[in-house]
């Protein structure tokens, strides 16, 4: 045996030490190669995951981004749809079409189950972008499956909901997104949003990577499970969410025109920008419900068209990267009451409102309550009780700011009356005309800033 300088047994002979050296720079490079993927797959599961993590390795189509996640669109679940409640859609893909708010390099879908009575079974789920406005076709090249904690498959029980794996796809701002759910079993009641204004579509068996929409034959103007799609983006900093009722869901805007007044807003946002303006880089949401209001629920349990109050949690807190939240409820809170409804209780509940997005550091911009004479439910008492809380609004009693909505809308000679081109027809409910006015009345600047200081 060979004994070394340092009186160590065994030290090998110089071409033996050649050998060794190469041996240890091999182990040093594969622990790079190791290290470099690690890092690269590593990051926090769930909602924040970014885009590279696991779930995006079999979908390499757009570049790895940082960016921030924010909601480029959603829609409040409302109630179960009438005649699934056996079935469901068993058998059926269902493709619903969805228009965005903000763009983004990578996507994350939410799904609800909310007025399931039974396990709600996706087998196969799919996002593409739409080849055209309202089509079901999916552009060449953007359609990717989901996955949902690495598998193809989940099942959403009854009143709960689940949010897909991000997955890479260069989602455009202002575009339509395909969201394609297929259910091999039968469950139900589906849960849904009545009024879309939008066309989706279904087709019977598993079509979730047809690409050409051809399958797709049956047309609905419901959105159905889908509840949000977040992307993570680069132009976008936070989410405005706008909570409302059917003015704010856009009953009566034009089908497939996404002239509901948010996404107005949402385009004046990115014009704003464009040219130059410093206005925040916020996405908008939609989160208005037909006939909701702040203070009563209605039928059901779950509750069908659960108020302002009791869907605050879900339906804004729950978006991703909320910075401000707009109010545009009361209306119905007055029409719906047997009589005179309380201003005095519905300003409280507006308030309520504004004390929770306080809690979570979110400004709150609130509108007053627009005119609604000649319209069926028209009263004297009602209309008295519709100038009490727009008398609290205005005096800076209710929001940290006021979008001026009845004054915009209303008729200089007649103010219990929209402006004869602002009105659909109904005396409730405004025009396409009258959706961009209410766009155009909310102040831009007044997006800036968060939830006052606490004295």
């Amino acid at each position: 045996m060979t004994q070394g300088r340092d009186g160590g047994a065994g030290a090998p002979p110089g071409k033996h030490l050649a050998l060794l050296a190469a041996m240890v720079a091999a182990i040093v490079a594969l622990s790079a190669v190791v290290y470099v993927g690690v890092a690269a797959d590593s990051g926090t599961p769930g909602r924040d995951t970014l885009a590279g993590g696991r779930a995006d390795h079999n979908n390499p189509a757009a570049p790895a981004s940082t960016g921030t996640w924010v909601a480029s669109w959603a829609t409040s679940p409302v109630g179960g749809e009438p005649g699934t409640e056996t079935t469901g859609l068993a058998g059926r893909s269902v493709r619903n079409v969805v228009h965005t708010s903000a763009g983004g390099t990578s996507a994350r879908v939410t799904l609800s189950n909310l007025y399931g009575q039974s396990p709600l079974s996706i087998s196969h789920a799919s996002v593409a972008v739409a080849a055209g406005p309202g089509s079901a076709a999916a552009l060449a090249g953007t359609l990717r499956p989901l996955s949902f904690a690495g598998s193809p498959s989940v099942v959403v029980p009854p009143g709960g909901q689940v949010v897909s794996d991000a997955v890479r796809i260069a989602v455009p701002h202002d575009g339509d997104v395909l969201i394609t759910t297929y259910s091999p079993t039968a469950s139900g009641p589906v849960t849904y949003h009545p009024h879309a204004r939008q066309v989706s579509y279904a087709a019977r068996g598993e079509h979730t990577r047809d690409l050409t929409g051809a399958v797709y034959t049956e047309r609905t103007s419901y959105w159905r499970y889908v509840t949000a799609l977040d992307v993570l983006s680069n132009e976008s900093d936070g989410t405005v969410v706008v909570l409302g009722d059917s003015l704010t869901d856009g009953v009566t805007s034009t089908p497939g025109a996404n002239n509901r007044w948010p996404d107005v807003l949402s385009d004046r946002l990115r014009a704003a920008r464009a040219a130059g303006r410093d206005v925040p880089r916020y996405s908008v949401v939609n989160e208005g419900i037909s006939g909701n209001r702040v203070l009563t629920d209605g039928l059901g349990r779950p509750a069908e068209n659960a108020s302002g109050l009791n869907r605050f949690e879900r339906d804004v807190l729950g978006r991703p990267n909320v910075k401000v939240v707009v109010i545009v409820l009361g209306v119905n809170d007055i029409l719906r009451h047997p009589g005179a409804a309380d201003p005095d209780k519905i300003v409280t509940g507006l308030r309520t409102l504004v004390g929770r997005a306080h809690a979570r550091g979110l400004k709150v911009v609130g509108a007053t309550l627009m005119p609604f004479g000649g319209h069926r439910g028209y009263t004297d008492a009602r209309e008295e009780v519709r100038q009490r809380i727009n008398a609290e609004i205005r005096a800076g009693r209710v929001f940290d700011a006021v979008a001026d909505f009845d004054k915009a809308l209303r008729d200089p000679y007649d103010p219990r009356r929209f402006r004869a081109d602002y009105d659909s027809g109904d005396h409730l409910h405004p025009s396409d005309k009258g959706y961009r006015r209410m766009a155009t009345a909310v102040d831009l600047d007044s997006l800036k800033g968060g939830a006052p200081a606490r004295l």
